[in-house]
């Protein structure tokens, strides 16, 4: 734990504080050329100077061919005659009111909830017509169970910061299963420069049950995400951003796990809003195997006594 405290400490150090499951690693505009590859993520919201809501995030996700195998993937929809590719994350969130550093329930804010998850997904690229679909299925906790508490409160002290007290108000033990689907339709590319996609996305389950619509676009120096894996530049550089607007049905880390109704504090139904807007942007990074990304997010309140959101992260992968 010590080892595991020292690295997030560094990774907040080397970030500047200037620049989701909030995790997302299935857009096309974070694509990996390749069949097997390891990436590695990290949001904070002390990146862009806040410390509530969304905290902090991490996940470790690994694609390879020998995933196939994956039981799990029985459960997705791999269109035919595309270019399907097998990948397992682990994933940890961590969401927190504004006074995080007094022990008393904050009435009208977010609850302390924390999560941590096994995710196994598909990559299926339509290399034809453009487009590709994506499906995940996750299996974790929600509450004390996923350590929030134990993680912020090593970090806050490494780094000689306020003390989180409010963890004993968190969301309680429950199982978190979701589905999630993508689909994903390029509409504009200008040879290797620029492009702009289409997407929709999907989640149904214990934890989240949504949906969003929106675009993304890129430009700068470009690999095609929906062109055959074996045909890629060694070098790409440029910068993305995707307007979003999300449609909620449920959130377990505001309203509590399903099945265990006994958490001290929750958003009810009639405090969550309903649609929110999102503008997620970034600079990307690859130099033959080696993948970097720093990006932002911005959200709308998510619940009507709330205020707005913003986190920043980064991500660090390698081809193997």
């Amino acid at each position: 734990m010590k080892n595991c405290l020292i690295f997030f400490l560094l990774l907040n150090i080397s970030i500047p504080s200037s620049f989701g499951q909030r995790i997302d690693n299935l857009s096309s505009f974070r694509d990996v050329p390749t069949t097997q590859y390891l990436r590695f993520n990290y949001d904070n919201d002390l990146f862009v100077g806040t410390d509530q809501n969304y905290t902090q995030g991490f996940s470790l996700e690994l694609v390879s061919p020998f995933l196939k195998k994956n039981p799990i993937n029985y459960l997705f929809f791999k269109p035919k005659n595309t270019e399907t590719r097998y990948g397992l994350a682990i994933e940890h969130n961590s969401f927190t009111p504004d006074r995080y550093f007094v022990p008393e329930i904050q009435l009208g804010d977010r609850p302390f909830s924390a999560t941590l998850m096994l995710k196994s997904f598909v990559i299926s690229t339509d290399t034809i017509k453009a487009s590709r679909f994506t499906s995940s299925f996750i299996i974790g906790m929600i509450g004390q169970a996923a350590l929030g508490e134990e993680i912020q409160v090593g970090i806050h002290k490494v780094t000689d910061s306020e003390t989180p007290l409010g963890w004993p108000n968190q969301i309680q033990n429950d199982v978190v299963l979701n589905y999630g689907f993508g689909y994903e339709k390029q509409l504009v590319r200008f040879r290797d420069f620029f492009s702009i996609q289409a997407n929709a996305n999907g989640k149904v389950g214990t934890l989240f049950t949504n949906g969003s619509i929106g675009i993304n676009a890129t430009i700068g120096i470009l690999n095609s995400p929906f062109s055959s894996i074996k045909s890629k530049n060694n070098f790409n550089f440029y910068v993305f951003a995707q307007p979003l607007i999300n449609i909620i049905g449920y959130d377990a880390t505001l309203q509590g796990g399903v099945f265990n109704r006994k958490s001290p504090y929750v958003i009810s139904a009639d405090g969550i809003e309903r649609f929110t807007g999102q503008f997620n942007y970034g600079i990307v990074m690859r130099l033959k195997s080696f993948y970097f990304e720093y990006s932002g997010a911005l959200v709308t309140r998510e619940f009507k006594t709330g205020g707005s959101a913003k986190w920043g992260g980064i991500k660090i992968g390698v081809m193997l």
